[in-house]
């Protein structure tokens, strides 16, 4: 069994591609190999090298100096509502119910908006991105423009790293869209890995941001592979090698945009984690009507924990475990990532072994949810109008392949 459910989940996630692919007979199989293979070698370079990794500890002593910023930030605006307890004008009863999720973490996003801005004004991302871009595009036979799109996707959000390519989208084909969408909603910005890494650290420890650099790496060419495998095509779109592209015209600029971006983000975050929640809530009350399956009362956790448990399975979480990680992958895809990490540092709730943990850390790593879909659709829509039914017809299909890609980035993790 030790190695007859990885051949398994290995050959179902790829089947599950091809069964929707638009043409089975034009899937190249030497770029599936290829993309593979760079999937395991950055993953093995990135999380077991020595000197990687203790960059990664250097890098996460960084964040927590970043949270340190941002929680003096936000104490001076928001007083003791930032920081709970210690500063409260009043003598607290449960100190464990002062932390105030909007003013002591989700602040956060905004900083990692504004710093994110500069480091692009600087020229520090953009070329970071042009020498990762050269692991993927002639390897993965990727157009300049795609390549490029695709890697910003480690550092910038689903919507602003298209922007870099504006000006060619409306050339691009179907493939090309699929694979700018679907590497989007495979992947998570820099700025919200920042969250993650300060929700999670308290039960994983440091090195934590190693992770999710890595995990949004690695999806890169797992999301270029699936969304070839749908839509199959050998049609380049290519830009001049000294194409750049000039985002903001000062330093002042970076940082007011980066910051209103930021404020933008932050606040369409905890709008949607008010919603999302009280859907959850509201769902579970419906279900709670019906009998308890199995001693249990129904909710919606259950239920696509029932439905995603296969696909757990296929990314080498036990059986035993796969209800737990269903659920986790299911909440992810139908509400989003914000929620099922939240729900997976709840380890009362959701107990896993520590490979599991680690499977799961990378396997949620990504934007691939139904609200991500609308997100890109009006977002690629409004950069160019004239595409929106190519945008339209290829948007739920890059949601299956980012989905499977994610899970592929679980599996490869699951493996070493």
């Amino acid at each position: 069994m030790e190695y007859i459910q990885p051949a398994v989940g290995f050959f179902v996630l790829l089947l599950l591609g091809a069964i929707f692919s638009e043409n089975i007979k034009a899937i190249k199989l030497k770029y599936i190999v290829i993309a593979v293979l760079i999937q395991l070698t950055l993953a093995l370079l990135l999380i077991k090298l020595p000197l990687i990794t203790t960059f990664f500890e250097v890098l996460s002593k960084g964040v927590m100096t970043l949270k340190e910023a941002n929680d003096y930030g936000t104490s001076f605006v928001f007083g003791y509502l930032a920081d709970g307890a210690p500063n409260a004008p009043f003598e607290v009863a449960n100190k464990a119910n002062t932390f105030i999720f909007a003013f002591g973490g989700l602040t956060l996003i905004i900083l990692m908006s504004a710093i994110s801005a500069l480091l692009w004004h600087w020229r520090i991302i953009p070329i970071l991105v042009n020498a990762l871009s050269l692991l993927f595009k002639k390897p993965l036979n990727v157009g300049g423009p795609v390549g490029l799109s695709a890697t910003a996707n480690v550092f910038l959000g689903q919507v602003e790293a298209p922007l870099l390519v504006r000006p060619y989208l409306s050339s691009m084909s179907k493939n090309e869209l699929l694979v700018i969408m679907t590497v989007g909603m495979s992947t998570i910005a820099g700025s919200v890995m920042v969250i993650y890494t300060t929700m999670l650290s308290p039960i994983y420890g440091s090195g934590l941001i190693g992770h999710f650099l890595t995990a949004s790496l690695i999806s890169v060419p797992a999301g270029i592979m699936f969304a070839n495998i749908l839509i199959p095509s050998e049609t380049k779109t290519d830009f001049p090698e000294d194409n750049s592209t000039k985002m903001y015209s000062s330093t002042m600029d970076a940082l007011t945009k980066g910051t209103q971006s930021g404020i933008d983000i932050f606040l369409n975050v905890a709008a949607m984690l008010i919603v999302i929640m009280a859907l959850v809530f509201l769902a579970n009350q419906i279900l709670g009507i019906f009998p308890n399956i199995l001693g249990e009362p129904l909710t919606m956790e259950r239920v696509v924990g029932w439905i995603f448990a296969p696909l757990a399975w296929c990314m080498g979480i036990p059986w035993s475990e796969s209800q737990i990680a269903g659920e986790l992958l299911g909440v992810k895809t139908i509400l989003n990532e914000f929620v099922a990490y939240l729900y997976l540092s709840d380890t009362s709730s959701y107990p896993l072994s520590e490979k599991s943990f680690l499977i799961m850390l990378y396997a949620l790593c990504g934007f691939a949810n139904f609200s991500s879909v609308g997100i890109l659709l009006s977002g690629i829509s409004a950069m160019v109008p004239e595409r929106r039914k190519d945008i339209i017809a290829v948007s739920f299909k890059a949601l299956w392949a980012a989905l499977l890609a994610s899970c592929m980035t679980g599996f490869v993790v699951g493996i070493l």
